[in-house]
């Protein structure tokens, strides 16, 4: 069901949008958690170490295209907001087709260069042969994966956020399935899990795809829609690249990390791996409300309803510090007893590992909020550029960090590179978005004055 948000309570507004994505974030986690813990108990640490690994790769990969289809339907949600429906198949028919050349360059590039990536990352030789098997699985079914992401993320343009839930969960609870039929059964490793991953993926997108065929006659697209209109291809060109790179920037810097991490063995390799799954769960709810931020911001852009942007932004704000102090708690002081999840040998050992990581960015959180709203924010009203170049301070601060504590064998210095990184990209993202809130003012005073006139 469509939801206008450019109307009633904005707090009320943004909490009812974001928990569906909230719990639809979570169970896209059991994906990897459920590969994740089948791996690690049923083939061992060398495996859970390689699945982890591979989680850098596949957030560069992925998460660029992620951010393609998110920035092309920042434009879908602005014509949305405008009441222009026939602007909206438009922006729907050309950010498929856009979609769908990217997902082919990205299989081809992402497979060709895989053996020289892993090389470079310093992948142990004890888990490279089940990493380079199960990142190549994955890259192999990017077309599944951006199928979900852009059709989920259109629905979320106009303003429902609850279909991609459910079809998610249903694919999340066919992921179990194939995973302890992959690895247990037939015994594929490391690699099976990345098949069911896949499967299920294709099975959430192709959901979304007859319930907008069945259910959502605005989204039915005309002859004239496929049309090609460069302006608008260039637009959200404009907007998708930067929000795509701003993902990869984010995951060049976790890259950096784990080769520094790969030094320090498989052992730690795999706590760390335990403990950010462990985060990856509490995290999702600034993901969530980051990408409510987003549609929000976009509609009411559309609108011009400039007042209900800065609202929506102190109610995020509020929403997402009262989460991140609770949760904070919660990591710093019992995330810990999670590790026996993931792992069924060295099992103390690895969970000093997660205890240590858990309290770095337990005490961090705050500065996560401020990432994921002002950056999802100002991306949906259209802004691409300036949150790219936080993302540049962000990588900056996540490389340097990284790389100076590896060079003294630091576990708790590498574990500090993320929280280092929010506060630089924090800060920066607070400073723009006041400027661009200036900037909006100054361009509809003069609005204001001739209607008046």
């Amino acid at each position: 069901m469509e939801r206008d948000m450019t109307r009633g309570n904005p707090g009320k507004i943004i909490l009812n949008f974001t928990i569906p994505i909230f719990v639809g974030n979570m169970f896209q986690q059991i994906y990897n958690m459920a590969d994740t813990i089948i791996v690690g108990k049923f083939v061992g640490n060398s495996a859970l170490a390689a699945v982890g690994s591979c989680g850098t790769l596949m957030f560069l990969i992925l998460g660029f295209l992620m951010g393609l289809t998110a920035g092309f339907t920042v434009v879908t949600a602005q014509h949305y907001g405008a009441g222009n429906e026939k602007a909206m198949r438009q922006s729907v028919a050309s950010a498929a087709v856009l979609s769908a050349v990217m997902s082919v360059m990205m299989t081809v590039i992402s497979m060709a260069m895989m053996r020289h990536i892993l090389h470079w990352m310093n992948t142990p030789s004890d888990m490279y042969d089940q990493a380079y098997g199960y990142i190549m699985v994955i890259c192999g079914g990017i077309a599944a994966q951006v199928l979900y992401n852009l059709l989920a993320s259109i629905l979320r343009a106009l303003g429902d956020s609850k279909r991609p839930l459910y079809f998610l969960i249903l694919a999340a609870l066919l992921n179990i399935v194939l995973d302890l039929v992959f690895i247990i059964v037939f015994q594929m490793g490391a690699p099976g899990a990345a098949y069911a991953t896949v499967i299920s993926q294709g099975v959430s997108g192709l959901l979304c795809l007859v319930y907008i065929v069945r259910k959502v006659p605005k989204l039915h697209l005309h002859k004239e829609d496929w049309r090609v209109n460069w302006d608008l291809a260039r637009w959200q060109m404009k907007i998708g690249f930067p929000m795509a790179f701003q993902y990869s920037i984010t995951a060049i810097g976790t890259i950096v990390v784990q080769t520094s991490l790969n030094i320090l063995g498989s052992v730690a390799v795999a706590g760390f791996s335990a403990a950010n799954k462990i985060e990856q769960l509490f995290n999702q709810a600034y993901v969530a409300l980051g990408t409510t931020m987003a549609t929000y911001c976009a509609q009411n852009m559309g609108a011009g309803e400039l007042d209900r942007i800065r609202k929506g932004f102190r109610s995020g704000n509020g929403i997402g510090i009262i989460y991140a102090v609770v949760t904070g708690a919660v990591v710093f002081f019992a995330g810990k007893y999670m590790t026996g999840l993931f792992v069924s040998e060295n099992v103390g050992v690895i969970t000093n590992y997660v205890d240590i990581y858990l309290k770095c960015v337990g005490i961090s959180f705050i500065p996560l909020v401020f990432v994921n709203v002002y950056r999802n924010g100002i991306q949906g009203m259209g802004y691409g550029f300036l949150p790219m170049t936080a993302g540049i301070a962000e990588l900056i601060g996540r490389s340097s960090a990284a790389l100076l504590a590896s060079r003294v064998g630091s576990y708790a210095g590498i574990c500090m590179a993320s929280p280092v990184a929010w506060v630089l990209a924090g800060g920066l993202l607070i400073v723009m978005y006041l400027w661009i809130m200036k900037q909006q003012e100054k361009r509809r005073k003069p609005k204001e004055v001739q209607g008046s006139a």
